[in-house]
């Protein structure tokens, strides 16, 4: 074991007593230990939200999950559930009276029920499989529940004890194999093992309870909602309850590389069977929302197949005469979920413009968009009669609660859940600043100041390449790639918003497809010179380039063509060798969309391109490599080889490997240990004496 790495894994045992210090610069105790805020939902009169709060068990490393309420006028939150049952997406019953919800139960997650006012909650489900996520019906009288069952059972008289019944004789067979005849064999981080989640109505008895399951996706070979991460945002009751809108990818073989997503509907009572309302739009289609009159239904859409990070315009449906018309064609930003104002003539939606993740009002006749609340990341958002609740976070502030009317004015936090603990740190402040990258355009970057920035000095540089690609750097509080944890170790931070990155328009967002090593690039090059030029205090000399993902694969490519600046480079599961890639990853779609819409096997030129393994023969500078087994995005094995090369060609080189973590590194201690281990190998190559 490195020395280095026993220093992390020592700091993270110490994090309690660092965690309680005085004022301090921030660093990863603090980000771990953050109450994280979030899902706002308000009751049926607007008077109350309901929302989760996740609090950090160190000791048990893991997060554990509440049910608050807070008055939507302001005061005192009240936590509704006991701190063991963590319980997660509270949603009001119909009368505002009870919230319903979800927590485990004896290893699998149940449906549970509780008094808006407070008291012992109560089981709702008993069910031996899995309640994934739900919704209650407008009128409170039934619900919907997502469970995983296998679709060979769907014409079993009881489809959950048939799949329980075949997921028995599995664990009996002492033969551990599984044979597979299509992808996907595993997704994210799971291994499949045949079933789908599928949607299932109930009716809810006078105790509050739902009654026997009918299932009502029969036929529906796809997953509702989605997966991996799909929520009851993509399915919805009609305002009368008797019709179910929701979205499905049925694409049977070719689903690894099928980004087509349709809108289907199915009368809950009757014969169930889902009628597809998008089949004519070979692309993406989802997120359903029924107008409160019950004559239109919204939704978003792309217009490319095969394209995951394409434009998400909003959609309308005359549900009588069957028309359908693009409501925002002219807004040149992508829509996330969707809500109705109370008259129905404007919809709310939150998306990346220029830095900040903003909620939006558009109006429907016209399509106009108006921003109403920006300065920072709005992370979800309700609408009420009262007017907005938001949870909104920024560069030194977690989510914490916000209202404001309907219009975006009068905003007013209405929770402080980490105010103590962030009276005791300081902060690096932080500033955009733009340029001319590739083409002329003109793109945004940021910079932090490190902790105790004292005018005249000069300060080491951790320079941050984001993932996605099609994502972005903005004014929010990350909980993996956050500034300020360098910034408090005396970092200055350089981060920039290259071609590909969302909230500047589709045509930006488009530029990186099939140019992963080229017009980011010169950006990266130009966002780079431009900041040096801008901020004296940035030390170009002692600078570390470090990122994720698309920032992964962008370390090992300027590992080959762009190493001049570079002390070390930090590459956390990043592509490697775009050839093996194409071969191993689980969603294709993304990787063939990357490539011109091609397979490696029709244009192995152009998988050739930008492939970092080919310029292994000119990495010279010492770099941190850092993977995990449970990353089936970019497997382990590119990490891996990564590392062969650099030991191979005598580099000095480290490799961190998390057995238990995704493409994201989540537990508590292991963020610990990561930051600690990151933060160690920056300082050791930026320092005054650093020898390599």
């Amino acid at each position: 074991m490195k020395p280095v790495l026993a220093a992390a894994i020592a700091a993270a045992v110490a994090l309690p007593a660092a965690a309680s210090a005085a004022s301090h610069p921030f660093d990863v105790h603090d980000l771990v230990m953050m109450d994280r805020v979030s899902d706002p939902a308000l009751s049926p009169d607007g008077t109350r939200v309901a929302f989760s709060v996740r609090e950090t068990d160190y000791e048990a490393n893991k997060g554990r999950n509440g049910i608050w309420t807070v008055p939507y006028a302001g005061g005192a939150p009240q936590r509704l559930t006991d701190k063991a049952l963590n319980a997660s997406s509270a949603r009001w019953s119909s009368d505002g009276k009870a919230l319903y919800f979800l927590a485990p139960k004896d290893g699998t997650s149940q449906l549970w029920r509780i008094d808006a006012n407070g008291g012992a909650a109560t089981q709702a489900t008993s069910l031996p499989l899995d309640v994934n996520n739900f919704r209650l019906s407008p009128d409170g009288k039934r619900v919907l529940l997502s469970l995983d069952v296998f679709n060979d059972c769907a014409d079993d008289a009881d489809v959950v004890a048939c799949t329980q019944k075949k997921l028995d004789a599995r664990k009996a067979d002492k033969a551990s194999g599984t044979v597979y005849d299509s992808i996907f064999v595993r997704h994210w981080d799971t291994w499949a093992d045949g079933r789908r989640s599928q949607l299932f109505v109930a009716d809810l008895g006078a105790d509050g309870k739902p009654g026997k399951l009918e299932l009502l996706t029969r036929g529906i070979d796809g997953d509702v909602p989605s997966k991996p991460f799909g929520d009851d945002s993509e399915y919805m009751f009609s305002p009368d309850g008797k019709t179910v809108y929701f979205n499905a990818r049925i694409a049977g073989k070719s689903e690894p590389w099928s980004t087509n997503f349709d809108i289907f509907s199915v009368a809950v009572e009757g014969a169930h069977a889902p009628k597809n309302l998008t089949a004519d739009n070979p692309a993406w289609d989802g997120y359903p929302l029924p107008s409160a009159d019950g004559r239109t239904l919204y939704w978003l859409a792309m217009k490319r197949a095969g394209f995951e990070a394409d434009r998400f315009g909003i959609w309308a449906l005359d549900l009588a005469s069957g028309a359908k018309r693009e409501i925002d064609p002219q807004w040149d930003r992508s829509a996330s979920g969707l809500r109705e104002s109370a008259d129905g003539k404007t919809l709310y939606t939150a998306t990346d413009d220029w830095g900040d993740h903003a909620l939006f009002a558009v109006d429907v006749a016209s399509g106009k968009a108006s921003k109403l609340v920006a300065d920072g990341s709005i992370a979800g958002f309700d609408l009420g009669a009262k007017g907005l609740v938001l949870a909104r976070n920024d560069f030194k502030r977690p989510n914490d609660l916000y209202t404001a009317r309907a219009d975006g004015k009068n905003l007013r936090q209405i929770t402080h859940f980490n105010a103590d603990r962030l009276k005791d740190i300081r902060f690096g402040d932080t500033e955009f600043f733009t340029f001319k990258g590739y083409g002329g355009d003109t793109v945004q970057g940021y910079v932090t100041k490190p902790v105790d920035y004292r005018k005249g000095a000069k300060y080491p540089v951790a320079f941050i390449v984001h993932g996605g690609p099609q994502g972005a750097m903005t004014n929010d509080f990350h909980y993996r790639w956050n500034p300020q944890t360098y910034a408090g170790q005396g970092f200055a931070v350089v981060t920039i918003n290259f071609h590909g990155s969302t909230g500047y328009g589709q045509a930006f967002t488009d530029r990186i497809s099939g140019d992963w090593g080229g017009a980011p690039l010169d950006d990266l090059k130009a966002g780079w010179a431009a900041a040096q030029q801008k901020y004296a205090f940035l030390d170009g000399n002692r600078a570390c380039a470090l990122g994720a993902s698309y920032g992964g694969y962008m370390m090992y490519w300027m590992a080959g063509v762009w190493n001049e600046p570079w002390k070390c480079i930090v590459s956390h599961d990043g592509v490697f060798d775009s050839r093996m890639m194409s071969y191993s990853t689980e969603e294709l779609w993304f990787d063939e969309w990357e490539h011109a819409g091609k397979t490696q096997y029709e244009d192995p030129a152009g998988y050739e391109k930008y492939n970092p393994v080919n310029h292994v023969k000119d990495w010279r500078v010492p770099m941190l490599v850092v993977h995990s087994d449970q990353d089936f995005r970019i497997p382990l094995e590119q990490g891996l080889a990564a590392f062969t090369a650099l030991q191979r060609r005598g580099i000095p080189s480290e490799f961190l490997r998390f057995p238990d973590e995704n493409h994201w590194v989540l537990k508590p201690h292991n963020s610990v240990l990561w930051h600690d281990t990151v933060n160690a190998w920056l300082k050791r190559w930026t320092a005054q004496d650093a020898q390599q």
